[in-house]
């Protein structure tokens, strides 16, 4: 089996400046998708908080809208893909947030 991870790309909303009544929908909703998915979950994965880009020319710039992982484990990308089915990140159906799924390799020669 292959790992895979996802990372939540889009404006996210904090969920300190949710009411609380959406934040609490919200993590239902995380709480099904996880539930559905079950076994394949290897890294339920974190939140990110604010960043930076470090450049190779010595500069910074914006991070990417990277707010956060799962890791899961699949047959192969087509089947990380089916997993990612009706999740939640992707249910405001507006085309801002993404879930960008990447097979996570062996690092070579080790």
């Amino acid at each position: 089996m292959a790992k895979f991870i996802l990372l939540y790309n889009g404006p996210a909303t904090d969920p300190a400046d949710m009411a609380p009544e959406q934040r609490d929908a919200i993590m239902a909703a995380w709480g099904e998708w996880m539930g559905k998915v079950g076994g394949a979950m290897v890294d339920m994965g974190a939140p990110l908080g604010a960043g930076t880009a470090l450049v190779d020319d010595g500069s910074e710039a914006a991070a990417l809208e990277i707010n956060g992982y799962s890791i899961l484990e699949a047959d192969d990308l087509a089947a990380a893909k089916a997993l990612v089915d009706g999740h939640p990140f992707l249910s405001d159906s507006d085309g801002k947030f993404r879930v960008e799924i990447l097979e996570l390799l062996p690092v070579p020669g080790m």
